[in-house]
């Protein structure tokens, strides 16, 4: 490969706009080979500089800290916050504006949305350095997997705007431009955008490949039965949905490369990634100090699945302290032979994405359906499901009347996406059932495959 000249223009860029990104890879770069103890302390002061800040800026935890003891003399008591009640996303919801910090507007706050375990879409306020640390978490887990700043890199992706608009803005190009970052859509796959993928994928050459899980697993079954041969990148890091072992072994045969699996959530950024060696997720311990708990909330062993309660150390706008993420793991035991003593988590699972289906038989990633019901004051649940090539069901609980601008906008699009002939029907229901197995699912496609 070539001289990376991007890798200069990026560092020149953040530096001179005085981002504070490169100080964070060079500190996570640091500690990639420290020793258990030093990676502990290291967590351990962040969670107390979070824990203080939530004590003096955020209602909500000023009240819950004074009933369990945890600031006494402005010093964190660590032992008291294991015992903390978990937040969950019913707590947000109904807290509100109450777990905001009072300097949050000082901190570029913005809003995110993420689901919530009855359907309702949940609001998290997050910030600049929060953002500032995640992207230094991403180059770092992408030198992980082989790919270093500016190298080129496709994002197997999902984006509303291209697919509708036919095209990002010019903020959004110009960084794809400067990071080196090309985006394949996941949101249009017929077979005559795979096609187009392929050409575009070989004149890319990729260092690294970042996918849905199951938009990368169907391009594999695409490049199998057409007999298509890609550039091989380093790897392909995959997320979103979980990553099953018949997957990875498949997409990593058909295309030719390690495939990493990587955990995380719009609420707490990335939580765990694979590294090369594939024996398991390391635990980014900078980014947040995980728990694996059983039904009453205590500890359970290594190998022993329990639920992931999370701690977010780098989000100071709202603070996500001991937050049931709704999924389920275990820790394992064993150490990853890449000489990484951070902890490894295992066998991960939580809630699913998939694919509609189109008439032609294009693919689009569900996940297009589920954004365009966030940040709807009126939704209190829904479901989408597929019930035909030519008609999509709205199910959704409201605690006011729909407005007619927001049907006409989500319709519009969906019909966009699918076809002239496509119906969406809304259905008001007084409560959005989760399934059998009492998890919650946002899109259902009853077209079988």
């Amino acid at each position: 490969m070539g001289f990376n000249w991007r890798k200069f223009l990026v560092s020149f860029t953040l530096v001179s706009q005085g981002n504070p990104m490169l100080r964070h890879l060079n500190m996570l770069r640091s500690i990639d080979f420290y020793s258990q103890d030093d990676i502990q302390l290291l967590q351990d002061e962040k969670l107390r500089a979070l824990l203080l800040h939530a004590y003096t800026n955020v209602k909500y935890y000023r009240t819950l800290f004074d009933n369990h003891d945890i600031i006494q003399n402005n010093e964190v008591d660590l032992v008291s916050f294991k015992r903390l009640p978990l937040l969950n996303k019913d707590i947000i919801l109904s807290q509100g504006t109450n777990l905001y910090s009072n300097d949050h507007h000082n901190r570029h706050s913005f809003k995110n949305s993420s689901g919530g375990s009855t359907g309702k879409p949940v609001i998290i306020m997050q910030d600049k350095s929060y953002l500032d640390a995640n992207l230094a978490g991403r180059f770092w887990y992408n030198e992980w997997g082989g790919k270093f700043i500016g190298e080129p890199e496709i994002k197997f992706w999902g984006s509303e705007r291209d697919a509708l608009v036919g095209k990002d803005n010019i903020k959004t190009r110009l960084n794809r431009w400067l990071f080196n970052t090309n985006l394949l859509n996941t949101y249009c796959m017929s077979d005559k955008d795979l096609f187009s993928y392929v050409t575009q994928w070989n004149q890319i050459k990729p260092t690294l490949v970042w996918a849905y899980t199951d938009s990368i697993y169907k391009f594999s079954q695409f490049l199998e039965k057409h007999q298509i041969k890609l550039f091989k990148p380093k790897s392909i890091i995959c997320t979103t949905s979980p990553l099953l072992p018949e997957m990875r072994e498949y997409i990593e045969k058909t295309i030719g490369c390690p495939v990493l699996n990587q955990y995380g959530s719009r609420e707490v950024g990335c939580v765990a990634a694979d590294c090369l060696k594939q024996e398991g997720l390391h635990v980014l311990p900078l980014h947040n100090f995980v728990e694996i708990l059983d039904e009453d909330n205590q500890p359970v062993p290594p190998g022993v699945q329990g639920k992931v309660v999370i701690t977010n150390l780098n989000n100071f706008s709202m603070p996500l302290i001991r937050y049931d993420i709704g999924d389920t793991a275990y820790f394992s035991d064993n150490k990853c032979s890449c000489g990484r003593q951070f902890p490894i988590l295992g066998n991960i699972t939580g809630r699913k994405f998939s694919h509609f289906k189109k008439r032609d038989g294009a693919l689009v990633h569900s996940q297009f359906f589920v954004a365009l019901m966030f940040y709807r004051s009126w939704v209190k649940a829904f479901r989408i499901t597929q019930i035909d090539y030519d008609k999509i069901e709205i199910k959704v609980s409201h605690d006011q009347e729909i407005p007619q601008f927001d049907k006409q906008e989500i319709n519009q699009k969906i019909v966009k996406l699918m076809g002239s002939s496509c119906t969406v029907d809304f259905v008001s229901v007084d409560e959005v059932a989760p399934t059998s197995s009492g998890k919650y699912l946002y899109t259902i496609c009853n077209i079988g495959d």
